[in-house]
């Protein structure tokens, strides 16, 4: 009898600090994302910067290739005094900047969750290895008209909602076309007033230009390489800024726009909703069954499998 007492009062302990637990969890996991490296690819998806206005931007960089990604900035650089040093994510608001005439759009993306390590050898830090472990949905929404912005980042960090990624993440067990990213696609929508409208293209992810190793192996390069030139920046010294972190989230290029979202910018009390599924076990008239409730239940889809969806209201 003893015994039995004592279980359920184990069991009465957890129920009562079962909340108290959780925020502590979640304030654990919201500082370790203070130390994470924050980038993102620039020009890897067909006609993506055509159709953002930014192609112009980029027309004195000269790529590894013709279908090459075109640079990476940074949007959120831990320890950093600057504006990059501002925490930015939230995933459950896109918080639109202060200044009324800059205008939003939303980008959907997949994220990767990176583990870097460092070699020391010659020196001074170089990144050695860059291991994707988890992949999700992601937004990198992105100011379009500021005139002001001489780097492709500052267009990026616009205030502390500006980027956001689904809890729901997903395990690499290899990244690879043997892995599970091949049976993965990702699309995204906005709703307005009750209305729903896809705003960004059904993608495959493997329609990325690049992807799997050649896109690790190019990022490592870049890493360690790229030097500040028209928008892009010193890519060494913004890894020396941040104390060299042990782990990057890095966004790997935005879809391309439906030809509704091409020029649809994001508005207070817009939803947006960025869906990374697998279309093995989802069809696309499901995924968008699952997007028009997001708006009222979008706690419902976290008790989906093989699934990362992102939903954000548009504040101010």
């Amino acid at each position: 009898m003893g015994d039995f007492v004592e279980i359920w009062q184990g069991i009465w302990w957890r129920i009562l600090h079962f909340s108290a637990f959780s925020a502590d969890f979640k304030e654990s996991v919201m500082q370790d994302l203070d130390k994470v490296l924050g980038l993102g690819l620039a020009g890897n998806f067909a006609n993506h910067l055509e159709q953002a206005g930014e192609a112009g931007d980029f027309a004195c960089i000269i790529g590894d290739e013709e279908c090459a990604p075109k640079g990476i900035f940074p949007f959120f650089v831990p320890n950093s005094s600057g504006v990059l040093g501002r925490f930015c994510f939230d995933d459950r608001a896109v918080v639109l900047p202060n200044d009324t005439s800059l205008l939003v759009q939303a980008e959907a993306e997949v994220g990767l969750e990176c583990d870097i390590v460092y070699d020391e050898s010659s020196g001074k830090k170089r990144v050695k290895s860059l291991i994707p472990r988890y992949f999700m949905a992601f937004n990198d929404a992105s100011v379009r008209n500021d005139k002001e912005a001489k780097k492709l980042s500052l267009k990026k960090n616009f205030s502390k909602g500006s980027k956001g990624f689904s809890s729901q993440k997903i395990a690499i067990d290899e990244f690879s076309p043997n892995g599970a990213c091949k049976d993965y696609s990702i699309v995204s929508f906005v709703e307005s007033g009750g209305k729903l409208e896809q705003y960004g293209e059904l993608s495959e992810l493997s329609t990325y230009s690049y992807f799997y190793e050649k896109l690790i192996s190019w990022t490592i390069k870049k890493l360690n390489t790229q030097e500040d030139f028209g928008v892009l920046e010193d890519l060494p010294s913004v890894l020396e800024e941040s104390r060299y972190p042990s782990k990057a989230i890095v966004a790997i290029g935005a879809t391309r726009y439906t030809q509704q979202g091409e020029n649809r910018f994001l508005q207070e009390g817009d939803s947006v909703s960025v869906i990374v599924f697998n279309h093995h076990k989802y069809s696309f008239e499901e995924i968008c069954q699952i997007a028009a409730k997001l708006s009222t239940k979008s706690d419902e889809a976290h008790n989906l499998s093989d699934i990362s969806v992102l939903a954000q209201k548009v504040v101010r």
